[in-house]
């Protein structure tokens, strides 16, 4: 895959490393020369020193034969233009940004965009380190409105058959681990303290399991 990197900070460099490791012809786009002492001394992708906004620095960075392409800066106005031009004029099959900050996620997704916004992520995932939770995000599809979660079951659920998890269309079981032996859920399964069950759940199912399990809502 022919993938183009806008921004070689801390993500942007990790990003285009990996791709390159995968096999991926990776360029990458900076508008600071130094930016490009991120990438590891045997990163073999294309680098791209100018303006990120410029037609002809893209032109350079090869974005008419592109597969995709990251918007990865600390720039969230940065991000939505670039990724907004490269599938509006440039036709990019994929296009994903990075959000930076919170407060400005509403723009990439008013532009339609694959969001990945780090800030959130690292909030929810600390939050359910710290208090233990039982119930936590595994993947988050779209902008959170279907999630793929790991339930533990507790004790005072011993007993109590995938029925009383399941809403129909809203939170489906996908499978269950007991003892590290996973096994594809069915109905006569009856739950034991200790399993995780793995569903897959809307965002109004998830916050009703939230409310099942007595935990905080989210923050």
């Amino acid at each position: 895959m022919n993938v183009i990197v806008v921004g070689c900070g801390r993500v942007g460099s990790e990003l285009a490393y990996r791709l390159h490791q995968s096999g991926h012809q990776v360029t990458v786009i900076d508008q600071v020369a130094s930016a490009f002492n991120n990438l590891p001394p045997d990163f073999r992708g294309r680098k791209v020193e100018g303006e990120l906004l410029s037609r002809e620095v893209l032109h350079r960075a090869g974005i008419e034969q592109a597969d995709g392409l990251a918007a990865v800066t600390n720039s969230d106005s940065f991000n939505a233009v670039v990724a907004h031009l490269a599938r509006t004029a440039y036709h990019v099959p994929n296009v994903v940004v990075r959000n930076f900050d919170p407060h400005w996620r509403a723009l990439h997704e008013a532009f339609g965009l694959k969001v990945v916004s780090s800030s959130i992520w690292a909030a929810q995932r600390t939050e359910e380190l710290l208090c233990q939770s039982p119930l936590r995000t595994l993947f988050a599809a779209g902008n959170g409105e279907v999630r793929i979660c790991e339930l533990a079951i507790p004790e005072d659920w011993q007993g109590k058959g995938l029925q009383d998890l399941t809403i129909e269309g809203r939170c489906l079981p996908v499978a269950i681990t007991r003892a590290s032996r996973a096994v594809l859920p069915s109905p006569e399964i009856l739950l034991e303290k200790g399993d995780l069950v793995y569903l897959s759940t809307t965002q109004e199912a998830f916050e009703g399991l939230r409310n099942q399990l007595k935990l905080p809502q989210e923050g």
